[in-house]
């Protein structure tokens, strides 16, 4: 039976007309003026959706290139370099205007240092604009000097563009940080490297990463994506820093001014005289703090004191499912395990993005498998894209600074990973001397 709306409104208006004069002028307002409101509850949506919209188009033009690092046979670097690496790489860094952004579209430039292992043969990669190849090259090339940097074909068109399907399977998950960005996770200062001066004593903890991915079988990969923004310093994460700094410290945060009112109110009502201080003791608040808590600000201090980025770590394990090992699975996920630290911060795998399908009491049993399997196409398709986390929704990134991330990403030495597969510059390729006749 079809429901005749406009009857239906023409009776509720002749029932107004017969009860007040005054509800039938509401009911014809409401009739006349209902779009109204709309503007202004959908214009906060309408701005996420338009700056979406113009970013898309701008980044689809965009030009971007993928780096293979193969590193030194015999690199003695430590970790401290890498982070000299990341804090040039901040350079890249430049705010759009206005304009620029709301109409243009343009973003702030970002990158995606990834670690992947193919057959058991783990690659060191770096997808970045085009515009900035010369960039890159320069900062590995003035702290890896024998490394070699070159274009290769991306790695992810190599697969079928379908898994999950009837041959291959995966997994994966995104990461998050279990605390707020201002705490810091477990840096190289935490390990020995940096107090050894043998290299055989050094601790490394890419090293369980890699010996790990040596293992792999053909058929199996892991894919490890670090996607990096360089933001500048002056941001929330930064203030916040501060606050919880000073509530570590037990200090007093400064208030905030009163506006003019309620200044002339306190004058006039004699609610303006000053309180007199409680003595809250001879030792500075310094004095005060426990070794934990001494060493959580200066933890603080040091994060807030470098250049930071904006970032979103995910993994992908696929495989063909006759050799795929659900025990090779958690493999990126126990590596980000040694950056834990109770008293600081940790990254943790997202609930939200773990491929999992959880029953619940209002759907128990609605297509599992159906939603299962979308889910994983979904976060192949993030990975394999380069998307930003929870796309197109925002969320999902946490702030690092340089020493963080070259914590995490870095190349190792072959005393300290000796894992025969991975691909080492055997001999440092060189140009020809400049004095050296050339026939015409």
């Amino acid at each position: 039976m079809e429901i005749n709306w406009a009857e239906i409104l023409i009776q509720i208006n002749g029932l107004l007309i017969a009860a007040k004069p005054g509800l039938v002028i509401f009911w014809q307002f409401i009739l006349a003026w209902w779009w109204l409101p709309l503007p202004f509850l959908l214009w906060k949506h309408f701005l996420y959706f338009w700056l979406w919209w113009r970013n898309y188009l701008w980044e689809a033009k965009q030009k971007t290139i993928l780096l293979e690092i193969k590193i030194p046979k015999e690199n003695l670097k430590p970790m401290r370099a890498m982070e000299l690496v990341f804090t040039g790489l901040w350079q890249i860094w430049a705010e759009p205007n206005w304009i620029e952004k709301w109409w243009d579209g343009q973003s702030l430039l970002s990158y995606s240092f990834e670690i992947v292992a193919i057959d058991g043969v783990p690659h060191f990669l770096i997808r970045c604009p085009k515009s900035a190849l010369g960039m890159v090259e320069t900062h590995i090339y003035a702290q890896f000097p024998e490394a070699e940097v070159f274009e290769v074909e991306d790695y992810t068109k190599k697969v079928p563009q379908d898994i999950p399907n009837s041959k291959w399977d995966l997994w994966g998950t995104d990461f998050k940080l279990a605390k707020a960005n201002c705490y810091p996770i477990k840096t190289y200062h935490d390990f020995e490297t940096e107090r050894e001066s043998k290299e055989e004593k050094r601790i490394d903890p890419i090293t369980s990463l890699l010996e790990g991915m040596s293992f792999l079988k053909k058929g199996e990969q892991v894919w490890v994506q670090i996607r990096a923004t360089p933001i500048f310093s002056e941001i929330p994460w930064i203030e916040e820093g501060k606050k919880i700094k000073n509530q570590l410290l037990s200090r007093k945060m400064p208030s905030k001014p009163k506006p003019l009112y309620q200044e002339i109110i306190d004058v006039f009502f004699g609610f303006g005289k000053k309180q007199e201080t409680k003595d809250e003791g001879l030792l500075p608040p310094e004095m005060r703090l426990t070794e934990v808590e001494k060493e959580t600000v200066a933890a603080i201090e040091r994060k807030m004191d470098k250049v930071g980025f904006e970032v979103g770590i995910r993994y992908i394990y696929l495989a063909k499912k006759d050799v795929m090992v659900k025990s090779n699975l958690r493999l990126p996920m126990s590596y980000f395990t040694n950056f834990n630290t109770k008293h600081a911060n940790a990254p943790i795998p997202d609930g939200k993005t773990i491929p999992k399908v959880r029953k619940k009491w209002y759907d128990p049993f609605w297509f599992p498998e159906r939603r299962l399997h979308l889910k994983k196409r979904l976060i192949f398709r993030r990975y394999i894209e380069r998307l930003p986390f929870f796309f197109p929704l925002p969320g999902g990134t946490f702030v690092l600074n340089a020493e963080e991330l070259a914590t995490i990403y870095h190349f190792p030495s072959k005393v300290l990973t000796p894992a025969s597969m991975i691909p080492r510059v055997e001999a440092k390729k060189g140009e020809a001397p400049l004095e050296l006749p050339v026939e015409e």
